[in-house]
């Protein structure tokens, strides 16, 4: 056989199998599915898992009854049931004379029957389906009696959606129906999951009405092979809840009357030959507060259990409806408790309900579930449609029950036994059981009190202080890392000191007995230590932890505390080196203070310590030899450390907190004003620190730093991560879009962003939202799905999806010109972002301000750019600034005044008919969703004592505007417009601005009465500011002046004789030049005094040699670079401009671009010039080609220097 003449013949073939393949692998992946198919495909989508799943439920068994057990079901099949159950309990709520449901469950030939004599479906034919109506609702997709609801229904089930679903996921499915007031009876059968249809039967019909649904689940799309006990046990429970839940009805199963007789009866079941802890039954007290909502209560040994219905649902895992009823309990249990708990223990209210066992059985409006199984009710209270105000003989009766009995047992008595157990400790030599613990060998020994134990911020500092017992030895210390923030212990539940594995390993460790005190010395001999060492970072979290742990022991054991039990070890935040000199620096104030007394700092090198792991085992042996210098004890000074120590971690000292945090600032404003300099601690003489001064001067640090996060600056209107966001993009000045993603990667690098990086993304996304009710002015482009007013920004793409840049006017806002006059922050050596930008208009109250920090909170209104720049061009002209009334950008509707700093905010609504309403706008930051969902659907269903307001509505909108057309009757409307359209529709709300706290320039929190004062603070800033920036644009060219004047001054006295250079040396120059009186470099000098640096300016000479100029500044690169600029000017492009004799000018034009690091000649010339040196390279043509031999040590000219630094751009013709 003759392969090779096979061969394009199979290579054809493959190419069509490939392309086939191909084209399959695309119709496989893009299908379309009819609904049923879909239903089919992905049932968890509508009635939940199909997989067998094993959990905890009650459950009825004939032996025991109600029982709560482990049970394998399958929650698809437990929904497909319910959903007929319900539907049949729905229908006494249609028809008041129903009173019997019949079910029937046959394992044996897999029949599920559910029967009840309400009213039937009506037999009659649809006039636009042309087909029976029960036929239409029970086997068709999208039909329901609910799209025209004119009333508010206290129902579980869509009357027929659920019934569907349980026809698809069926092999059979049978509906029999008849209705008295057509006198005609109906019944029909699906199978193959509602994929056939027998023909309907309709015949006359005389008697009572009655709805019977049959089917066979489909078992193998279940994962079944038959319905086993436990989904037998399950159903039957279900049988009962109906016959406990829905009043007035008998329910029958397989045959015979369930005997239930009202939910409390039904309850009897649970708690049936139940006894108490003293032996006694339980007591059951219940109350049937209205028609609408039956409780019952019992005392529960097991923790909190609830046992609860909606509409006849099963909600056996809770919702709001159990939280409203168990919070009015609990809340009156625990008065109770309070009167009787003579010893003052401690109540929290899951203390309390804890020992509860809650039976609630509601009729709640138009219930909203969080899945599909409707285990969980999510309906705001407000919206139940009913109130459930248990009365006081209930609650009389609760406190009689044994509930308050055993709360008081259980708290008092139970709860200080296991804190005693588990939160203390005995002296041991040794201890087992301590991940991670570094025992001293002599602790628990006869010389424990001499050892020390090391608290370390993490197992990186744990294995610094490993490393820096090597020099003192490991006898008297051991080291113990901490996982993060301690409990703060003063304000922490039982439960939680119970559980929490850190406190209690360090009450083992170093062997304490929970809550003795240790005032006598003599007692400090019980425990494993006698000093503990807190050794974290030096930054703001370190503080708090020291402040945590200084919290356990005050609030534990205060005794301790007297005794010097408590100290710190301190480590550098910076290091200086010059030489072999070094310095060490415990607070950056310090630093800063060491920095304005030292001349030529700059030349020292300076090392930023973040953290304990910044530091090297070499330098924590240093560490640890000066033990002297490092280890600063907290010294007791009575009651004002109490007192402080109490400020700062008691919940009712919130209010004493801000008080607190206000002086700190104020304090601080008046240093920055008067140039003080800060406060701080640890300086080289600081051996002993009082609790009071930790509290006062450092951990307040912390505290300040949470408002520095959450309210913003005055000035610019930014929080310091929306501050780093807009500085990266200035300094990245991307000329393309970039990613969010990458550009937050970009922030974190730049500005040394230390936090999250979701968080830092949410703020690039929301400084480029320009929807209704978000910026007025976006300072990022919003390149992609950056959220909209439908749903208030949360519908945002993702990050990695969309793409920002800097705003066009963002650049005008924050001028670049006024860089040299900010303040520009450092962070580990890095210089990152000023401590504000100061932009042209105060854009605090273009896009306005949210926050809430430590005692503080922030609220202030967008407001109209255009009102805030005639106002500024008033003040400018010396007027008074006009009052100014909230904007927001693209709002259509109104905002009227109310007060002072209140505003009523209007919608748009209009009537276009006598039955029609169209609504245009909706108030500020009401989405358009939120506001569908919450106002017109409620009007839409109306409840049982209010009809619905509305027949119909329709939506018109776009991501960026507002439409409903809404639909009422005459009558209706005509209520509605003398009630008012607004506050019918709920298309006004208020706008209260009383808290218009911000950061003033000098970093100090202030509360401003008025948008006036904020403008007028902003005012005098800026005008100081443009004074400034003139100052220094005069100062700049002054100095630029300066030095042409002096290159001047020295072309003269070259060419008058004055001055010879020839034959001499750099250094004779410099010296003869300076004899004569040339100035030192003005420029560099002046750019030097703006800085304020304390160091000599370095000699500056100006020179001019027939290659060139020559411009020298000691230990100044960039005067090399003017050098080489100079040389390669005159030697090369001035010749080619100017031309000679002999050559005409090869080029007509050139102009310079230079930085101090960089070169940039942008060169004209003819096309026909560029031709010729394009054909001779332009390399040689314009000299930016040398050679570098390296035969002796003699430095190149300047002019090649320049060669090998400048390549040329070929620009354009």
């Amino acid at each position: 056989m003759d392969v090779s003449n096979n061969r394009p013949s199979l290579t054809r073939t493959m190419a069509v199998k490939k392309e086939s393949s191909k084209k399959m692998s695309v119709e496989r992946i893009y299908q379309k599915k009819t609904q049923l198919e879909h239903i089919l495909l992905r049932p968890d989508t509508y009635i939940g898992s199909v997989e067998p799943v094993t959990q905890q439920m009650w459950v009825f068994d004939e032996e025991i009854g109600m029982n709560l057990r482990e049970i394998t079901f399958v929650p698809g099949l437990y929904k497909i049931f319910d959903e007929i159950l319900v539907n049949a309990a729905d229908n006494k709520q249609r028809d008041k004379n129903m009173s019997t449901i019949k079910i029937t469950i046959d394992p044996e030939s897999n029949t599920i029957a559910v029967w009840n004599n309400g009213k039937g479906i009506p037999v009659v034919e649809h006039k636009d389906e042309k087909m029976f109506v029960p036929a239409l609702i029970f086997g068709h997709l999208l039909t329901s009696s609910n799209y025209n609801d004119n009333e508010k229904k206290v129902t579980g089930g869509r009357n027929g959606y659920g019934a569907k679903l349980c026809n698809i996921f069926s092999t059979k499915f049978t509906v029999e129906t008849a209705c008295k007031e057509y006198k005609l009876s109906f019944k029909q059968t699906w199978q193959d999951n509602m994929g056939k249809t027998s023909e309907a039967k309709i015949k006359k019909f005389d008697g009572e009405d009655y709805t019977c649904v049959t089917f066979q689940p489909d078992l193998a799309k279940f994962k079944m092979e038959k319905l086993d006990k436990d989904i037998v046990a399950l159903l039957t429970r279900r049988a009962y809840d109906v016959a406990g839940s829905c009043r007035g009805v008998k329910v029958m199963l397989n045959g015979k009357k369930l005997p239930v007789n009202g939910f409390r009866s039904y309850v009897d079941l649970y708690v049936k030959d139940k006894l108490d802890e003293t032996g006694v039954a339980l007591k059951v007290v219940n109350e049937t507060v209205n028609e609408r909502w039956e409780v019952c209560l019992t005392m529960s040994e097991k923790g909190f259990q609830q046992i609860s219905f909606v509409n006849s649902i099963a909600t056996t895992k809770g919702g709001r409806h159990v939280d409203y009823v168990v919070d009015q309990i609990v809340a009156k249990l625990i008065e109770v408790v309070k009167k009787k708990n003579k010893a003052g223990v401690s109540v929290k209210p899951f203390q309390v309900k804890n020992h509860v066992s809650v039976f609630v059985n509601a009729l709640i409006e138009n219930p909203t579930f969080d899945s599909q199984t409707k285990e969980n009710m999510t309906l705001q209270t407000k919206s139940f449609g009913s109130k459930c105000t248990l009365s006081e003989k209930f609650i009389r009766a609760a406190t009689n029950c044994g509930i308050v009995e055993s709360i008081l047992n259980w708290v008092k008595f139970k709860a200080q036994t296991q804190l005693n157990k588990k939160c203390s400790s005995v002296k041991h030599s040794k201890i087992k059981g301590i991940p991670k613990l570094d025992d001293a060998n002599d602790a628990g020994g006869k010389h424990s009190s001499e050892c020390t134990l090391i608290l370390t911020e993490g197992d990186s500092a744990k294995s610094l202080a490993v490393s820096g017992l090597g020099v003192i030895g490991r006898d008297r210390y051991g080291v113990f890392p901490l996982r993060g923030k301690m409990l703060n212990v003063r304000e922490a539940t039982h439960k939680q000191i119970m559980e929490n594995a850190e406190i209690n390993n360090i009450i083992k460790i170093v062997g304490l007995q929970y809550k003795k005190s240790y005032d006598d010395p003599e007692s400090l001999k019980s425990l494993r230590y006698g000093k503990i060492m807190i050794m974290t970072d030096q930054d703001q979290d370190g503080s708090h932890i020291k402040g945590l742990l200084i919290n356990f022991f005050h609030h534990n054991w205060p005794s301790l505390l007297k005794h010097t039990f408590l100290e710190e070890f301190i480590t550098p935040i910076v290091k200086a080196s010059k030489n072999k000199q070094e310095v060490s620096f415990y607070s950056i104030p310090e630093f800063d203070e060491w920095k304005k007394h030292t001349e030529n700092y700059k030349t020292w090198h300076i090392k930023y310590y973040k953290g304990l792991g910044t530091s090297t085992s070499k330098e924590a042996k240093e560490y640890f030899a000066d033990m002297e210098r490092h280890r600063i004890m907290f010294k007791y000074n009575g009651t004002e450390d109490d007192a402080a120590i109490t400020l700062a971690f008691s919940k009712k000292k919130t209010d004493d907190r801000k008080e607190w945090l206000t002086n700190f600032m104020e304090d601080r404003r008046q240093r920055r004003m008067h140039g003080l300099p800060e406060q701080f601690l640890y300086g080289t003489s600081t051996r002993h620190l009082s609790y009071n001064d930790f509290i006062n001067k450092e951990l307040i640090l912390f505290s300040n730093s949470d408002n520095e996060r959450s309210i913003p600056s005055l000035v610019d209107g930014l929080k310091p991560g929306q501050r780093k966001v807009l500085f990266t993009c200035m300094k990245r000045n991307d000329k393309r879009e970039v990613k969010v993603a990458q550009l937050a990667g970009s922030v974190a690098e730049m500005s040394a962003y230390h936090h999250g990086e979701v968080s830092l993304m949410m703020t690039i996304v929301n400084l480029a939202q320009n929807f209704v009710g978000s910026n007025n002015i976006n300072i990022l482009q919003p390149l992609g799905q950056f959220g909209t007013r439908i749903n208030g920004g949360k519908d945002a793409a993702s990050p990695r999806y969309i793409f920002t840049m800097l705003s066009p006017l963002a650049k005008l806002l924050f001028p670049a010109v006024d860089s040299s006059l900010l303040k520009f922050l450092y962070d580990d050596n890095q210089k990152v972002e000023p401590e504000w930008y100061i932009p042209i208009i105060p854009m605090v109250l273009v896009n306005g301000a949210e926050g809430i920090g430590t005692g503080w909170a922030c609220k202030i209104s967008n407001y109209d750019p255009r009102e805030i720049v005639n106002n500024i061009n008033r003040m400018l002209n010396h007027q008074d600034p006009l009052p100014m009334l909230p904007r927001y950008k693209n709002f259509k509707g109104a905002i009227h005044e109310l007060g002072q700093n209140q505003y009523l905010v209007s919608g748009e609504v209009s009537v276009l008919d006598k039955n029609t309403v169209e609504i245009t706008e909706l108030p500020v930051r009401t989405w358009t969703q939120a506001y569908k969902e919450s106002v017109l659907e409620p009007m839409l269903q109306g409840t049982d004592k209010t009809p619905p307001l509305i027949s119909d509505y329709k939506e018109y909108h776009t991501d960026t505007t507002v439409k409903f057309v809404v639909r009422m009757t005459e009558e209706k409307l005509a209520q509605a417009e003398a009630a008012g359209l607004h506050k019918v529709f709920k298309l006004q709300s208020s706008l209260t601005c009383n808290s218009m706290v911000l950061f003033d320039h000098m970093g100090c929190l202030k509360r401003y009465e008025s948008v006036q004062d904020i403008l007028k603070e902003f005012f005098e800033l800026r005008l100081h500011y443009y004074k400034l920036r003139k100052d220094w644009l005069v100062g700049s060219l002054g100095a630029e002046a300066a030095k042409l004047s002096n290159q001047a001054r020295f072309v003269l006295e070259k060419i008058e004789g004055k001055i010879s250079i020839e034959n001499k040396s750099k250094r004779d120059l410099i010296r003869m030049l300076v004899q004569r009186g040339y100035e030192s470099d003005p420029v560099a000098a002046w750019n030097k005094a703006q800085e304020k640096v304390c160091e000599d300016t370095a000699m500056c000479i100006y020179a001019s040699v027939k290659a060139g100029s020559l411009y020298w500044n000691a230990g100044d690169a960039r005067n090399a670079i003017f050098f080489l600029f100079q040389a390669y000017k005159e030697s090369v492009l001035e010749p080619m401009l100017q031309g000679t004799d002999k050559t005409p000018p090869l080029i007509s034009d050139y102009k310079e671009y230079h930085t101090d690091t960089t070169v940039k000649f942008v060169v004209r010339m003819t096309e026909e010039k560029l031709a010729q040196a394009e054909a001779a390279g332009l390399h040689k043509v314009f000299k930016l080609q040398s050679s570098l031999t390296c035969n002796s040590m003699v430095r190149p000219s300047p002019l090649k220097l320049l060669n090998q630094a400048v390549m040329i751009s070929h620009l354009d013709t």
